[in-house]
C-alpha cells in the first residue's frame, strides 16, 4: 500500500477527531455492543464474529469498518457509500488490510440501496457521522428498510451529532457549540487538517482525483438538511419494528443511538 494512502487515512482520522470530541471512545462503545451480541448469540457465531455480517451505512473511507475488522477477526463488513472518492479509498485501504472480509458497495441510501447488497443475512448495521445528511423523511425510510433487513435480535447503531433545538434549548445549544469550538481549536493547534485541507490533498491523489468530478455531480443538488432530533430517530426506529431503542453513549449532543430488532 502506498504511503500516500496511509497518510490520507491517518489525516482523515485526525481531522474527524477535530470535529468529534471523544471519537475513539464512541467507536469503542459500539464495538463493545457488538461483542455483547456475540457473547449472547447462543453459539450462532464464532467468538471472533465468524458468521456475522455488518453493514456500514455511508462508510466513508472505512474508519468504523476498519475498527470492526481489526477487533473481530471473523466478521465480514459490507461498506455502502455514494461518494466515489471515499469509497475508492475504503476499498483500497481495507482491501489491502483485510482482503475479501470487506466489500465496498456503491449505492445511494436515498433509493434502493438494499438491492445492491449481496445475498445473505445481516445481523448488524452501523453508521458514524453520516446520517445527518438525510432529510427526516429519508431517514424514516432508511430505518424502515433496516427493520426489514436485519435478522431478529440484530443491532443497529448510529453515532452522530443530534443537535439540540436552538429555540427551545438555547443554553444546551451554546454548551455544545463551545465544546465543538474547543475541540477544533485544540486539534488544529496540534496540526490536524481542516475538512477543506483534507479534501484538497485527497483529490491530488491520482486514483482518488479521477472520481472527483463524479462526486461533484452526485452531490451538487443535495442542500443542507433540516434538523432531525434524537426523538425522531428513536420514534422512527420503534415504528420500523425495533423492540429495544435507546442511547448507548452520549457526550453533549454527540450520541450513539442503539436499536435491537
Amino acid at each position: 500500500m502506498s504511503t500516500a494512502i496511509e497518510h490520507l487515512i491517518g489525516s482523515w482520522d485526525e481531522q474527524q477527531a477535530a470535529y468529534i470530541t471523544h471519537r475513539e471512545q464512541r467507536f469503542d462503545i459500539m464495538l463493545d455492543a457488538i461483542a455483547q451480541l456475540l457473547a449472547t448469540s447462543d453459539d450462532r457465531f464464532g467468538a471472533d464474529g465468524t458468521g456475522l455480517t455488518v453493514v456500514d451505512l455511508a462508510c466513508g473511507p472505512g474508519s468504523l469498518s476498519q475498527r470492526i475488522l481489526d477487533r473481530f477477526g471473523g466478521i465480514r463488513v459490507i461498506g455502502i457509500d455514494y461518494d466515489p472518492v471515499l469509497l475508492t479509498l475504503a476499498r483500497t485501504w481495507l482491501g489491502e488490510r483485510h482482503g475479501d472480509r470487506f466489500l465496498g458497495v456503491d449505492a445511494d441510501l436515498v433509493g434502493d440501496w438494499r438491492g445492491a447488497l449481496p445475498a445473505g443475512a445481516v445481523q448488524v448495521a452501523v453508521s458514524s457521522t453520516a446520517l445527518h445528511w438525510l432529510e427526516p423523511a429519508e431517514l424514516v425510510a432508511l430505518y424502515a428498510a433496516l427493520g426489514e433487513l436485519l435478522s431478529p435480535g440484530g443491532l443497529f447503531m448510529n453515532a452522530d451529532h443530534l443537535r439540540y433545538a436552538p429555540d427551545a434549548q438555547p443554553f444546551l445549544t451554546a454548551v455544545a457549540a463551545a465544546d465543538d469550538e474547543r475541540t477544533q481549536r485544540d486539534a488544529h493547534a496540534q496540526g490536524a487538517q481542516t475538512w477543506e485541507q483534507w479534501w484538497a490533498n485527497a483529490v491530488d491523489h491520482p486514483a482518488l482525483g479521477a472520481h472527483h468530478a463524479e462526486r461533484e455531480r452526485r452531490f451538487e443538488n443535495r442542500p443542507p438538511t433540516p434538523h432531525a432530533p434524537l426523538e425522531l430517530h428513536l420514534n422512527a426506529l420503534r415504528t420500523a419494528g425495533f423492540s429495544e431503542t435507546g442511547v448507548l453513549w452520549r457526550h453533549v449532543d454527540d450520541v450513539v443511538v442503539l436499536a435491537r430488532r
